[in-house]
């Protein structure tokens, strides 16, 4: 019971998240953290989309920026509550990810990332442009979160309830791969004819993933606004979307763990490579490199079947 990934893995994490605290000497490691598992639950989102459902998306970051923006306008401009915010502009992104996820998600291949690419730039367009009700280049305020009087304050504060957001977020993302939804989206991916010959509804269940990834960024990006307190429009731009999917990529396609490994490593790499100065981003790519060279399934699927196969060796 204890090997299956719903219960053995998911109790590594949860023992994780709960000891890692333990080595943070200052209110430093815990921001940095924090960023980590934001980027974890925003990763194991994509990769239902990119990992499962084998569908490219390179404008995510602009659902992630749609979430934070519903947030800080929702809450600054019209007094709703943090909460009900955080849900109205969930609604509202994944009402938007299903209407333009029906004609786009009909494309394939570079079709179908050049498409994607197109509503990240868009929303990245309006962000900057629209100052009057953005704020444009110069950014925007992002009131505290609060939850029935309760303000989340302080670093260890918002490292818990980000390491509960990701615990969540991995035991849905687990239970969804699991389900019917999740055996007709490894279908759709392995063989988009061969789905629709047995009866599958290839397009919906592509639509369906697509949604409940845009859903996931634009919680992860209306926290992210309160914690920040101020937010531009680069956290929606084409880098912030490249970065993100390099992420999953690294961390290994099709495995929610793994999305959780690449999104901490190339959260925390960045940091232990600040000694290296000009030559910092060298480095975080020739290792970037080597990882996907020797290791091109990723890293986390790539020492499980390293370890399996040391094992199957006498």
């Amino acid at each position: 019971m204890w090997k299956s990934p719903r219960t053995g893995g998911l109790a590594v994490l949860v023992a994780l998240v709960t000891l890692a605290p333990l080595g943070f000497p200052n209110a430093y490691f815990y921001d940095v953290a924090v960023n980590a598992l934001f980027n974890a639950t925003l990763c194991v989102g994509l990769n239902l989309l990119v990992g499962y459902g084998g569908q490219i998306s390179l404008g995510h970051a602009g659902f992630f920026a749609l979430g934070a923006y519903g947030s800080a306008l929702l809450t600054g401009r019209y007094g709703l509550p943090p909460l009900a915010a955080l849900l109205l502009s969930a609604g509202v992104v994944g009402a938007l990810a299903f209407v333009v996820g029906r004609p786009i998600l009909k494309l394939k291949g570079h079709y179908l990332a050049m498409a994607t690419l197109g509503i990240g730039i868009i929303i990245h367009i309006v962000l900057k442009t629209e100052s009057a009700v953005t704020g444009g280049p110069d950014g925007l305020g992002v009131d505290a979160f609060s939850v029935a009087g309760l303000t989340v304050s302080g670093d260890q504060a918002w490292y818990w309830l980000a390491a509960v957001l990701v615990v969540i977020a991995v035991w849905l993302s687990l239970n969804l791969v699991d389900s019917p939804v999740g055996r007709a989206l490894r279908a759709v991916h392995g063989s988009e004819v061969g789905a629709e010959v047995v009866g599958v509804d290839t397009t919906g269940y592509k639509v369906l993933v697509f949604v409940v990834s845009a859903v996931f960024a634009s919680v992860v990006g209306s926290l992210f606004a309160h914690k920040n307190g101020f937010i531009t429009p680069d956290i929606g731009s084409f880098f912030r979307s490249i970065e993100v999917v390099t992420m999953v990529v690294l961390g290994g396609m099709a495995s929610t763990f793994g999305a959780v490994v690449g999104a901490v490593l190339l959260t925390l790499l960045p940091q232990f490579l600040a000694s290296f100065e000009d030559y910092e981003a060298m480095v975080l790519g020739g290792i970037m490199m080597g990882t996907m060279i020797f290791m091109p399934k990723g890293l986390l699927p790539s020492l499980r079947l390293l370890l399996a196969k040391r094992r199957r060796t006498p």
